[in-house]
């Protein structure tokens, strides 16, 4: 699959999630398959206004290619003055935040608050054309209405090289299923790649939306299981504490000490086995790394 001039050697990639896509874990996932991931968003004044916190979400290596900056914001000024920093960096790939649903980011006017506006969307891509690099979106159906034929349109018309669509609104649950079918009208109309996300949990699962997608970004799928871009599915106890192992052994060698994230992602990965409930209590009273390496032995 290709996205503008960027060839990714195969059509799973890894989504982008607050607090999950650090460095190790987009690491682990490369090494199970993934070909293209991204950084955490990052709000646009995050960027601008660089703390230790941002040099760490933006924190890369040789291994970690291609990679994907994935950003939101609300402002055009804001966005503007991005484009020296994303000419120069070395991110192959600048995607558009326009599906988040998170309060605290709605709140901004960012995320999916921007699906209200398809022209801003749409100045937004301008605006991120010319860094030269290749520009993508991450969009939901609407915010509260489904106009996402309105907003796909915009964004392939503004330029952009491929679109991500999680086939839910921005107000829908999780509980309610994405609405495959609304990927196949998007492909059907659209001439740039059109990426599924959204309720792509199993390898079958994966192949049945490749008959009708480019490719699958691969989120909630794969907290639990990296596993999944290798297209395996082992839920041992065995294998889990493995893949535990190989995440802290990256986390030591990239040098990424935040305890709380580095809790937060070993707590999904065990999971879906017997007794990974008590594993995880134990994992959450650790108090440093070497407590959580232990677990693992």
């Amino acid at each position: 699959m290709k996205i503008a001039n960027l060839t990714l050697k195969s059509p799973l990639i890894l989504a982008p999630m607050l607090d999950i896509t650090n460095l190790p874990f987009r690491l682990l996932c490369r090494k199970a398959g993934a070909s293209l991931a991204y950084t955490e968003m990052l709000y646009t004044n995050q960027i601008l206004h660089k703390n230790k916190k941002t040099e760490e979400m933006l924190k890369t290596n040789k291994e970690d290619s291609p990679l994907g900056i994935q950003i939101t914001g609300s402002s055009l000024e804001e966005f503007k003055k991005l484009i020296p920093f994303l000419k120069k960096s070395k991110f192959n790939l600048i995607d558009l935040n326009c599906g988040c649903p998170a309060a605290r980011i709605i709140g901004t006017k960012a995320g999916s608050y921007l699906l209200k506006d398809p022209k801003k969307i749409a100045q937004i891509i301008k605006l991120l054309k010319q860094t030269k690099k290749p520009v993508t979106a991450k969009i939901r159906l609407g915010f509260n209405k489904n106009n996402v034929l309105q907003i796909a349109k915009a964004i392939e018309k503004a330029g952009a090289d491929a679109i991500t669509i999680h086939p839910r609104k921005s107000n829908d649950s999780y509980e309610k299923p994405a609405d495959w079918n609304e990927i196949k009208k998007l492909k059907s109309i659209l001439k740039i790649p059109v990426i599924a996300n959204g309720d792509i949990f199993t390898p079958e699962d994966i192949k049945k939306v490749l008959e009708f997608a480019d490719a699958v970004m691969l989120g909630r799928a794969a907290i639990s299981n990296p596993q999944i871009f290798s297209l395996k599915e082992n839920n041992t106890k065995e294998n889990k504490l493995k893949i535990l192992e190989q995440y802290l052994n990256l986390c030591s060698s990239t040098k990424v000490t935040d305890l709380q994230k580095i809790k937060f992602t070993s707590s999904h990965i065990l999971s879906n086995f017997q007794g990974a409930a008590k594993l995880r209590n134990k994992l959450m009273k650790c108090k440093s790394f070497k407590e959580i390496e232990k677990i693992t032995i």
